[in-house]
């Protein structure tokens, strides 16, 4: 599980409701149910579905952790260059950790190209024998127009990433005003490009009934928030919406969300 959207099974955190904040709050998270084992749970920064981006401080907390215990951090940084408040942190350039860390990142997000799922694990080669032997029996290798197109993309100037970052922050802020200006409860994401939000003020139905509602009546979509919890009536008062989209789209969002609150 990834601490900031998910409640891990046998480890204690302290979190807020995800929909409404982007800080975990962990004061106590022991992960003795992690004693013996080789690897940790999947820890995303920027995190998929709520943004949350872990700080310096508490990715030092899951080092020692991981030291105590003698396990692997895998990390999701997919979103790396798609931050708003603060800087992404890879939890390998955190002390000690570089020996003990695989980094999973791909062209998915950063270059608009998730259709292609071109990505890499990047770790010792002690970590990395048996990531290879699965890759080459599943995959082989990706198609080689995409990856020289990949080689390409990582060659774009530091420009390019400091306008990504800006152009999803305009649209993170519009998505945002507009939610809240239609009854829905939530707080912008410090990173990647989606937004999670309450709906308990708008509608009894819960997130299924309500995407599906919101999807064939008003015609936008959302991803029902249940999705993504261990037990799943965690997020029955939650959707996500994504503003990976054009501005004009987001504009049309707007106009369609007008008076759902009345609706719904």
């Amino acid at each position: 599980g990834r601490p900031s959207c998910h409640r891990p099974s046998g480890p204690t955190s302290h979190s807020t409701s995800v929909a409404n904040s982007n800080v975990v709050r962990m004061t106590r998270w022991p992960l003795r149910v992690l004693a013996g084992s080789a690897v940790t749970p999947t820890l995303g920064t920027p995190t998929n579905p709520t943004g949350k981006v872990f700080s310096r401080r508490e990715l030092e907390l899951i080092a020692s952790l991981c030291f105590e215990w003698d396990v692997i951090a895998v990390t999701d940084e997919i979103y790396e260059h798609i931050v708003y408040e603060g800087p992404h942190i890879p939890m390998a350039t955190i002390s000690g950790m570089q020996s003990r860390t695989v980094t999973i990142n791909s062209l998915s997000k950063t270059y608009g190209v998730t259709g292609w799922r071109v990505g890499w694990a990047i770790a010792p080669a002690q970590l990395t024998e048996a990531i290879r032997k699965v890759h080459d029996f599943m995959t082989v290798g990706a198609p080689t127009p995409l990856q020289y197109a990949g080689v390409a993309g990582l060659q774009l100037p530091e420009s390019y990433y400091t306008h990504l970052a800006i152009d999803y922050r305009e649209r993170r802020d519009l998505l945002a005003d507009i939610l809240l200006k239609n009854g829905f409860r939530c707080r912008a994401p410090a990173g990647a490009y989606y937004i999670m939000a309450d709906i308990s003020g708008l509608t009894a139905m819960g997130d299924l009934g309500f995407s599906r509602w919101l999807t064939e009546s008003v015609g936008v979509a959302a991803v029902p928030g249940s999705s993504f919890y261990a037990k799943a009536e965690a997020g029955h008062a939650q959707v996500r919406f994504a503003f990976s989209k054009r501005l004009s789209t987001l504009r049309t969002v707007a106009d369609r969300l007008k008076g759902v609150a009345q609706f719904s």
